[in-house]
């Protein structure tokens, strides 16, 4: 396969990849306002939880999450001649980078105390930690999108001779 062949694939590959990774993430932003104004403690408790919601994010994602880091940034070696594309793609790879850094910082502490809550009585943290989790993802999702337009404003600037 020729270098721009290559190249048309890579690029196809890393938008889909990144918009994978995105997607999840945006879906938690979407899910925010009523877990956050309208559900009850206990309802938000059960489904966030108890009841595995979230695992296929863990299992499905993480690994969107890396590819999404490394795709990207393959493809920023590759554009590496072409100063515009080129700095674009690697922007958006550091985004994308950025995203499970936020995760760990901001989400995973919130997880962490979830995983000690067993069911019973609402704990007295709920409103923070709730708060947290949210919040965390809504970070997340702000990195990813911005890497999703990085990258994508760098496949436009392209050249295609």
């Amino acid at each position: 396969m020729e270098m721009r062949g290559f190249l048309l694939l890579w690029s196809v590959l890393a938008a889909t990849v990144a918009a994978l990774s995105l997607g999840p993430s945006f879906a938690h932003v979407l899910e925010s306002l009523p877990r956050l104004t309208k559900w009850s403690p206990a309802l938000w408790r059960e489904v966030t939880v108890f009841n595995a919601q979230f695992q296929l994010f863990a299992v499905i994602g993480a690994p969107l999450d890396i590819a999404a880091i490394l795709c990207p940034a393959l493809l920023a070696w590759m554009l590496r001649g072409e100063s515009s594309a080129f700095w674009l793609v690697l922007a958006a790879t550091l985004l994308y980078a950025v995203s499970p850094a936020l995760w760990l910082g901001l989400v995973k502490p919130a997880n962490d105390i979830l995983a000690t809550w067993a069911p019973g009585p609402i704990p007295d943290n709920f409103d923070a930690i709730r708060l947290r989790w949210e919040t965390g993802h809504m970070a997340v999702t702000a990195a990813k999108a911005l890497g999703f337009i990085s990258l994508c404003l760098g496949l436009l600037t392209v050249r295609h001779s």
